[in-house]
């Protein structure tokens, strides 16, 4: 009878070894985000040499029409993270930290934690400021991670061809053709300490998110990046003369066209966007490869997003904190195991806020049931099918009020201040330099009702903090 128990306790144990070898591993998530990005890549159609996020699109899903809740930094990157949008969190600017309002909220990695994960940071992934920069920065989260790694990268070089057209205005348009290789500049040093973090723990299920600073001002690339890119090959964005008549004022970040910049200016400062995007891509490259190299790649959700887009000369005007589609809309690839659809284009409309509930799914996680974002899964099963409905964008203007947006199927509506400060409506089927507002056009009365309509439902009352 002893022996029979102690072979039942032998094969018992020898049973739940074998399950053990043979069930599935949880799957791995590689989740990057790019800082002030927008479509300006390759697999986007845009003349930008990026061939690893492109290959990175081949193997996935590219997402056509993704659009952030709010164009800065500390507030997309909280939404996204959270999977709760702006006005929820009440993360409205950069130095906030992202449980500002909701202390026990879970967010995307802590999920991954609870559930037996390790979960690591690199770089910047919550709005902490670029390294050796000027603004503010809010904090990270302790509860979100259980490793960090800031980068000590040489934000502010002038070692190399240094070039500032606005030296009132900070990190401004300022970038240098650095003399090295990159190897001094934080993304390359991100890059660095991912592929360790993969090697160091590649036997066990890791959420690791890799916060990659460039296109982001100050623009630092090496030559060779720049190289790729000849400034009188550079086009300058075609803007007619009277753009701006019939926008509203607060529609624009900077008063003064062009901030000041001349032709020349202009053309250096598009130059140094893609030459930093090249080298970022570069980056990216070198993380990705490593987890091919070491044989990750089949079980590891890699998931690629910029926290918001980036006006480059359109209407005049450059940078972020706006509401034209250029500044709205964000690059989303995702790649995961057992995905139907490869190297394949979702038209459907997807916000970030539904970036929390999708790679829980993909990962087989619950998600919390207080998400307001939602799972773009189905795109990814079939490119073909519907998405949302509209997706919601909004900004605050210091002392000015605030400006919300709607992007549906074929129109983008925005209203200044609940359009006492204007409004827009662009056709951005027909219409995508959004030369034209058509909020006053008779023949689009129609389509401006009905677009206000889906704007007010989703903000039925004033917000009391958005002045």
């Amino acid at each position: 009878m002893r022996h029979f128990g102690i072979f039942l306790v032998a094969a018992m144990w020898f049973s739940a070894a074998v399950e053990a070898q043979t069930a599935p591993r949880k799957p791995n998530v590689l989740f990057i985000v790019s800082d002030d990005l927008r479509i300006d890549l390759g697999c986007y159609g845009a003349p930008v040499q990026t061939p690893n996020i492109d290959a990175l699109a081949k193997r996935g899903v590219r997402m056509e029409r993704a659009y952030c809740q709010y164009p800065l930094c500390g507030p997309s990157r909280c939404s996204f993270m959270s999977g709760l949008r702006p006005d929820t969190t009440g993360v409205l600017k950069n130095d906030l930290p992202v449980r500002y309002k909701i202390k026990d909220l879970v967010t995307l990695p802590e999920l991954f934690r609870k559930n037996g994960y390790v979960s690591m940071r690199v770089g910047k992934i919550y709005h902490l400021g670029i390294p050796g920069g000027v603004g503010t920065a809010g904090p990270d989260d302790p509860a979100s991670w259980d490793s960090t790694y800031n980068p000590k990268g040489a934000e502010f070089s002038k070692d190399g061809d240094f070039y500032d057209p606005n030296p009132k205005n900070g990190q401004s348009f300022r970038r240098v053709i650095l003399d090295g290789d990159g190897h001094a500049q934080a993304d390359y040093q991100s890059a660095d300490e991912a592929i360790r973090l993969l090697r160091e723990n590649r036997k066990k299920p890791f959420f690791l998110a890799v916060g990659f600073i460039r296109p982001h001002v100050p623009e630092l690339a090496p030559k060779k990046y720049f190289d790729l890119y000849p400034l009188e090959k550079i086009e300058l964005p075609k803007v007619t003369a009277d753009d701006r008549d019939d926008k509203p004022e607060m529609a624009f970040q900077h008063s003064r066209l062009d901030v000041g910049m001349d032709e020349r200016a202009c053309r250096e400062s598009i130059r140094a966007y893609h030459a930093t995007t090249s080298f970022m891509d570069a980056q990216v490259g070198r993380v990705i490869d490593e987890l091919n190299k070491l044989g990750l790649a089949e079980n590891t959700i890699v998931t690629f997003i910029s926290d918001h887009g980036y006006l480059l000369g359109q209407h005049h005007d450059w940078q972020k904190m706006m509401l034209f589609e250029n500044v709205c809309r964000v690059p989303v690839i995702v790649a995961a195991p057992g995905m139907k659809e490869r190297g394949m284009t979702a038209r459907g409309l997807v916000e970030s806020v539904d970036f929390y509930p999708t790679i829980a799914e993909l990962a087989g996680l619950k998600a919390p049931a207080t998400l307001e974002g939602r799972s773009f899964v189905p795109l990814l099963n079939d490119a073909r099918a519907s998405g949302k409905d509209a997706a919601f964008t909004q900004v605050i203007r210091t002392n000015k009020g605030d400006g919300r947006s709607v992007r549906g199927e074929r129109y983008r509506y925005t209203e200044w201040n609940e359009g006492k400060d204007g409004a827009e409506l662009y056709d951005e089927e027909n219409d995508p330099a959004e030369a034209k507002n058509l909020v006053k056009d008779p023949a689009h009365a129609a389509d401006r009702v009905e677009m206000k309509k889906r704007l007010h439902a989703h903000w039925p009352t004033t917000r009391p903090d958005a002045r």
